[in-house]
C-alpha cells in the first residue's frame, strides 16, 4: 500500500494486496508533477501567459507525457523553456486516429530522439524550414502517407521538430543481437529495439486504432478502449515467468499470445503442473492421448480425428507459426509443465464445485479462464486486444 498527501488530504492506494511496481510508483509521481505544475499556473498570471500550453489537451495525456519524459514538469520555474514534445506527439496520434484516408484508418508514428548518448545513431542536422511535430501537421493530407508506423516513422529532434523519416528496421539493426527485456509481438520487435539505447521514445498509432508507446526496449504504455493503460510488461512478464517455472515455455506462450492479440484473435493457454490434472477439466475424447478411429463408411469426422497431427509433441518443438494457427481454433490449448501438448481446441469443463463459488462473469472465455486457473496457469487472449494472466481463480494482470 502507498500513502500520500495532496492539498490537505491523505490518500492510500493499494494494488489488490500486491506491492506497487516501480513504474506504477513513477506514474503516481508523474501525476503529482503535472497537477502541481497546473496548480501553480492557475495562481500565477505571469506563468499562465508563458505556460498556458500545459493546460491544453486531456490531463491524462500530460500524465503519460510526464511519465515518459518528466523534464517539462521537473522544475516549475523553467516549464516554459522545455518543450513537451511527448504530449504534442500524442495529440498528433489522437487526431490521426479520428481521420481516414481513402476510407482506411490512419496508421502513423514518431521516434523521439533521446537525450542520452547513442553510439549507433546521430541526430540529423536541422533541415531548413523544419516544422514542429504537432497537430498542425495533420491538416496536410499527404502527411498521413509519409510513414505507416509499421515500417517507417517520423524522426523528431529534442526540440520537437520533424527532421527526417526513418526505417524502423534499419534503425534497430545495430541492436539486433541485444536481448529485449521482455518478449515483444513479432511486428513490433523493431520498435522495441529502436528504444534500447539513447533514451529514444517510439510512439505509434496502429491500424487497429491503438496508440502504443515504447521505451527502454519494451512497450510501456498503450491507449486502447478509450483509456490509457500502463503496460508494465517487464514486471508482468516476470510474474508469468516465475509462475510457469520454465523460461523457454513462458517466453514462447507469452509471445504467441501477444501476436494473437495484435491480430485481434482470441485464445486460451492452460499450463497444468501435472498432466493428470487435465482429467476433471478436459473430456477424455478431447485429449490427444485418446486415439479415435472413424468407422468405415462414415462420411463425417470429428476434430479429434486430427489429433494425430500433434500427438506426442511438446509445445517447444512446435513451430511458433503452427502454434498460433492452432490457437485460433475455438477452445483451449492445454499442456503440462514439461510443455507436453495435451489437447487443442478443447471446450473446457466446469466442475460444479468451482462454478458455485465463482461470481457470474461476462464472456465464456473469461469464465473458462477462471475455472482453468484453479488447475494451473492461464493466459487468456481477447479479441479486443488484451492478454490476461489468471491463477488460483483470479486475474493477476492484464496487458
Amino acid at each position: 500500500m502507498l500513502e500520500l498527501e495532496w492539498l490537505g488530504f491523505r490518500y492510500a492506494l493499494s494494488n489488490q494486496g500486491l506491492s506497487l511496481t516501480t513504474n506504477e510508483t513513477k506514474l503516481l509521481q508523474s501525476i503529482g508533477q503535472v497537477l502541481s505544475t497546473r496548480y501553480r499556473i492557475l495562481f500565477n498570471a505571469h506563468r499562465a501567459a508563458q505556460d498556458f500550453y500545459l493546460l491544453r489537451g486531456l490531463p491524462e495525456d500530460r500524465y503519460v507525457s510526464a511519465f515518459l519524459d518528466p523534464s517539462p514538469y521537473a522544475n516549475a520555474g523553467t516549464a516554459a523553456e522545455v518543450h513537451d514534445r511527448v504530449a504534442e506527439a500524442i495529440e498528433v496520434l489522437r487526431v490521426s486516429s479520428l481521420t481516414t484516408y481513402e476510407n482506411r484508418r490512419i496508421a502513423t508514428g514518431a521516434l523521439l530522439f533521446g537525450s542520452r548518448p547513442d553510439p549507433c545513431h546521430a541526430l540529423p542536422a536541422l533541415p531548413s524550414g523544419a516544422l514542429p511535430y504537432s497537430s498542425a501537421l495533420t491538416s496536410i493530407r499527404s502527411f498521413h502517407r509519409l510513414c505507416d508506423a509499421l515500417q517507417t516513422v517520423a524522426l523528431v529532434d529534442r526540440d520537437g521538430a520533424l527532421v527526417a523519416l526513418v526505417d524502423v528496421q534499419e534503425w534497430a539493426r545495430p541492436l539486433a543481437d541485444v536481448a529485449l527485456p521482455v518478449p515483444s509481438p513479432a511486428r513490433y520487435q523493431a520498435h522495441s529495439r529502436a528504444t534500447l539505447c539513447g533514451g529514444h521514445l517510439c510512439l505509434i498509432l496502429t491500424p487497429n486504432g491503438e496508440i502504443k508507446i515504447f521505451a527502454e526496449g519494451a512497450q510501456v504504455v498503450s491507449f486502447l478502449g478509450g483509456r490509457w493503460q500502463l503496460t508494465d510488461a517487464v514486471a508482468k512478464y516476470r510474474v508469468w515467468n516465475e509462475a510457469v517455472g520454465d523460461a523457454r515455455l513462458a517466453a514462447r506462450l507469452f509471445t504467441v499470445a501477444l501476436n494473437l492479440a495484435e491480430d485481434r484473435r482470441g485464445g486460451l493457454f492452460v499450463v497444468l503442473e501435472d498432466a493428470a490434472m487435465a482429467e476433471p477439466l478436459v473430456a477424455a475424447s478431447d485429449l490427444l492421448s485418446t486415439e479415435v478411429r472413424r468407422a468405415e463408411g462414415t462420411p463425417d469426422a470429428a476434430k479429434n480425428h486430427l489429433h494425430y497431427l500433434l500427438r506426442g509433441q511438446r509445445e517447444l518443438d512446435v513451430a511458433p507459426a503452427v502454434l498460433e494457427t492452432v490457437a485460433r481454433i475455438d477452445g483451449a490449448i492445454v499442456l503440462d509443465g514439461a510443455s507436453n501438448l495435451l489437447t487443442f481446441g478443447a471446450i473446457l469443463r466446469s466442475p460444479v464445485t468451482i462454478d458455485q463459488c465463482k461470481p457470474a462473469v461476462e464472456g465464456g472465455r473469461t469464465t473458462a479462464a477462471i475455472v482453468a486457473s484453479e488447475f494451473g496457469k492461464v493466459l487468456k487472449i481477447s479479441e479486443d486486444g488484451f492478454v490476461s494472466f489468471f491463477q488460483d481463480g483470479q486475474c493477476i494482470w492484464q496487458i
